[in-house]
């Protein structure tokens, strides 16, 4: 999703579309030679020239950011320490997670993606007291990803045109098309990944920085607006 907040004079610059990749609105472009034929996709970072306006993909996925999981548990003492007994799941608030986008950054944990629960396997150490006895009564980590949004079909609106809207000018925007397993404080710069989408993470010195970071992602809102620079 992209959102445009603020802008220049100039509208989107419209390129023919590459023939291969998905993209969706609010990830990061780039031009690449195609035949004889300057084409524009998806960048790899390195070079990248502009933020999408367009939709092709076979499914829409979106963020879920800083999301809070406790499950209550029976604690062993181990030396000094309270860990699960048995196996615990624990649902997130979204199934058909993008296992690779998964992030726990508290406990380290299993996952099932597809059913969307988080599994903390025996021996877990228990780190919150829910009743205030003061002994570790349940498990709590804080965990981000990206997931398919379920009954949205897909959808290509380059079909007709095979074309590529593109806003390249100076301007403040928001978009859900970011790593979720990344921090995003106020003012970070902020690059592009090897699949175009907007990171705090530098993949290489040739990733150049593109743009700031204006307004952090958060649990209420999953979106990152930032600055183009």
């Amino acid at each position: 999703m992209l959102r445009l907040i603020q802008i220049g004079q100039s509208l989107a610059t419209s390129y023919p579309v590459i023939s291969v990749g998905d993209f969706m609105p609010g990830m990061v472009a780039q031009l690449a030679l195609e035949g004889n034929s300057i084409v524009a996709g998806v960048s790899d970072g390195t070079a990248p020239f502009g933020v999408i306006d367009n939709t092709r993909t076979n499914s829409f996925y979106s963020q879920s950011i800083d999301e809070e999981v406790i499950v209550s548990a029976i604690g062993q003492l181990v030396g000094n320490r309270y860990v699960s007994v048995i196996q615990l799941n624990a649902p997130l608030d979204n199934p058909n997670v993008l296992e690779r986008s998964f992030i726990s950054r508290d406990v380290k944990v299993l996952l099932n993606a597809r059913n969307g629960l988080v599994i903390f396997p025996v021996g877990t150490e228990l780190n919150i007291d829910l009743d205030g006895d003061g002994i570790p009564d349940a498990i709590r980590t804080i965990v981000s990803y990206t997931y398919q949004v379920p009954n949205v079909p897909g959808d290509n609106d380059t079909l007709g045109s095979s074309r590529i809207s593109i806003w390249f000018q100076r301007m403040i925007c928001a978009t859900d098309q970011y790593e979720p397993g990344q921090r995003y404080p106020l003012n970070a710069p902020l690059f592009v990944s090897e699949s175009g989408y907007f990171t705090t993470r530098q993949p290489s010195e040739n990733h150049p920085t593109i743009a700031i970071v204006s307004g952090p992602p958060n649990p209420r809102n999953n979106m990152l607006e930032l600055l183009w620079l």
